[in-house]
C-alpha cells in the first residue's frame, strides 16, 4: 500500500525545511535519517542495525556508535548532493550525549545545519 504525500498549500511548503534530520534511540541500536518533507520521502538514512555496520562497530548503543552512524549519515548525504539539513528534536531530546555525537559528526562530515 502506498500513502501519498500530504497535500500542502503553497504558503506552508514555502515555510517547510527541505530536508529535516530525524533521529531514534531505543536500548540496543542507534538510528538517524533524513526525510524530504515537501515529498514525506527518506533521502538518506543510517542505523547500527546494518549487517555492514555491526562489525565494525564494539556497541550498537552508545555515544560512540551515534558518531559512527552520524558520519555515514553525512557520507551518505554528501553523495546524493545534499548540503545542507535542518534537525528535528522531540521534546524529550536535548543538545546531549547521543544526540550531540550524531549532530557533530554530520557537522565535520561536511553538512551544514540551519
Amino acid at each position: 500500500m502506498v500513502i501519498p504525500p500530504p497535500v500542502r498549500p503553497p504558503r506552508v511548503t514555502k515555510f517547510l525545511k527541505p530536508y529535516v534530520l530525524k533521529m531514534h534511540f531505543t536500548n540496543k541500536f542507534v538510528s538517524a535519517q533524513v526525510i524530504h518533507s515537501p515529498t514525506a520521502t527518506v533521502a538518506s538514512s543510517a542505523s547500527s542495525q546494518e549487517k555492514a555496520l555491526r562489525s565494525s562497530l564494539e556497541s550498537t548503543r552508545d555515544v560512540a556508535a551515534a558518531a559512527n552512524i552520524g558520519k555515514i549519515l553525512g557520507e551518505r548525504l554528501m553523495l546524493k548532493d545534499i548540503p545542507a539539513i535542518s534537525v528535528h528534536l522531540k521534546r524529550e531530546q536535548k543538545y546531549h550525549g547521543k544526540v550531540k555525537a550524531v549532530i557533530d559528526s554530520l557537522r565535520e562530515a561536511g553538512v551544514k545545519l540551519l
